[in-house]
């Protein structure tokens, strides 16, 4: 940074602003013995006097590129004021070593505090875009009307639960039919056995009646035999009689007193008679005999026939007893079985919608804790802030109060010399009016300094509006976020 003396007597200076100070020359109509430079930068150093007399270096920087700097004053705003700082000659100067290095000091922390602003409002800006995506993915959707299907799935599942119903009745029939038809398999063996049993039964009878039909037969030819024996008997004694008449006719008749003699006639008759009684007797009894054995047999045959046939009737009737219960059995193990599924069925159904709505509710109180962590961070940044932000505003004040103790003192050195005077009063108007009034030999040079400053400031303040805003905007954003949860 340099000064460049005016020719013809007048004051040389330049004026420099921006990071690396870009120069621009201005004249003022006053004596030549005064020299000195205005710097702008981050950088801006304290240069000393080219020529004889005062020597006056004003520099002032920013690292955010807002920034004036002129006679001392400066109007830092916002984010990214710089501070100018003016000293005097080595020996003596209105600043003293301190507090220069206290105001670099103060730079330097506001050029990271700019820059940990603007990170955070990147930050921010990042944030709220995945919130207004996150928002898109997963918020609130307009319910849609269902409400014109509710009756087709009402019918549905009433068909549905027909169809089962009918299904198990299906179910149920079939089952029933295998049953009876296992009962009528059981009964045709039952009536098979029987059957078979009655047959055995008749063909013992009948090898009975064969027995007594052979019985009755001998009877029979012991009766022929014997009335042939009677026969021959009557025939014999006959024969006998009429021999013995015969030989009688020829005997000489020989009379004799004497007691009469057996009559022969008289005694076959008698024989005869005893012999008929006799075969008459053995007869009947004989008769009688085969009757009372006819009658016995028969008597047995049909006692045994009853006995069987109501033994016969106990089973039957037993066995349909235990047929019937075992079809109820079947029956009932059917239904319990049915009835086992369909709760099984609907235990499942339950089981598989508990499951997903407790991984459900998992699924949401994990994001709500992720959503009040994310709040509670940024609360504390914006705690975080707003520290800086009250510390800020204090060094602020400082800066400020620094710049006003260094316009006093600019003042009261003012009265040294009638062009520093008027260098100093015309560099004030120009600092009071915001750069619409600048000195006589550069009118140009001051104007766009204070222009600078007043855009420098302008933006600090948009900036600072705007902070503001999203700050705002997240506390409203995790007010709605907070409501939206507490409504789920």
């Amino acid at each position: 940074m340099s000064s460049v003396p005016s020719s013809g007597g007048s004051y040389g200076g330049s004026v420099s602003g921006g990071h690396g100070g870009g120069k621009m020359s201005a004249g003022f109509g006053s004596a030549g013995r005064y020299g000195g430079s205005f710097g702008g930068g981050s950088n801006s150093g304290f240069g000393s006097s080219s020529s004889a007399g005062w020597s006056h270096s004003f520099g002032g920087g920013s690292v955010g590129g807002y920034g004036s700097s002129f006679l001392g004053a400066s109007s830092g705003g916002g984010f990214g004021g710089g501070m100018g700082s003016w000293s005097g000659d080595s020996d003596g100067g209105l600043l003293n070593t301190s507090e220069k290095l206290t105001m670099q000091n103060l730079n330097d922390r506001l050029a990271s505090y700019i820059s940990k602003v603007n990170s955070l409002e990147q930050a921010n800006l990042d944030l709220e875009e995945k919130i207004r995506q996150w928002y898109a993915t997963h918020g609130p959707r307009p319910t849609e009307d269902y409400s014109q299907y509710y009756q087709t799935i009402q019918d549905l599942q009433k068909k549905i639960t027909d169809a089962v119903a009918q299904n198990a009745g299906i179910v149920l029939q079939i089952d029933n039919a295998r049953l009876a038809a296992d009962d009528f398999k059981l009964k045709y063996e039952n009536e098979l056995a029987i059957r078979q049993n009655v047959e055995g039964d008749t063909n013992g009878l009948r090898m009975v009646l064969d027995e007594l039909t052979l019985s009755r037969s001998d009877l029979e030819i012991q009766l022929e035999s014997l009335q042939e024996e009677l026969a021959a008997l009557k025939k014999n004694h006959e024969e006998e009689v009429n021999q013995l008449k015969k030989h009688l006719s020829n005997t000489v008749n020989v009379e004799m007193n004497a007691a009469p003699g057996i009559d022969l006639q008289k005694v076959l008759d008698e024989l005869r008679r005893d012999y008929e009684s006799i075969m008459e007797t053995k007869k009947k009894e004989l008769e009688t005999w085969y009757q009372t054995q006819s009658e016995e047999v028969s008597h047995q045959v049909t006692t045994t026939s009853k006995e069987h046939q109501s033994n016969q009737t106990e089973v039957i009737e037993m066995r349909r007893t235990v047929q019937t219960l075992e079809i109820d059995l079947q029956a009932q193990l059917s239904t319990k079985a049915t009835l086992e599924s369909s709760l099984a069925d609907t235990e499942g159904r339950y089981c598989a919608q508990l499951a997903q709505l407790q991984a459900s509710i998992g699924k949401v109180e994990a994001e709500l804790t992720k959503l009040r962590e994310e709040m509670e961070r940024q609360s504390n940044e914006y705690k975080i802030l707003l520290d800086v932000k009250e510390r800020l505003e204090q060094e602020i004040i400082t800066y400020r109060r620094l710049l006003d103790d260094g316009s006093a003192q600019i003042q009261d050195v003012a009265p040294h010399g009638t062009s520093s005077s008027s260098y100093y009063s015309s560099s004030s108007s120009s600092t009071a009016q915001g750069g619409r009034q600048a000195s006589r030999g550069s009118p140009g040079s001051y104007g766009s300094e204070s222009s600078y400053s007043r855009e420098g400031s302008r933006e600090s303040s948009t900036r600072d509006s705007s902070s503001r805003d999203i700050s705002s905007r997240d506390g409203s954003s995790r007010d709605q976020h907070l409501t939206s949860q507490t409504r789920k």
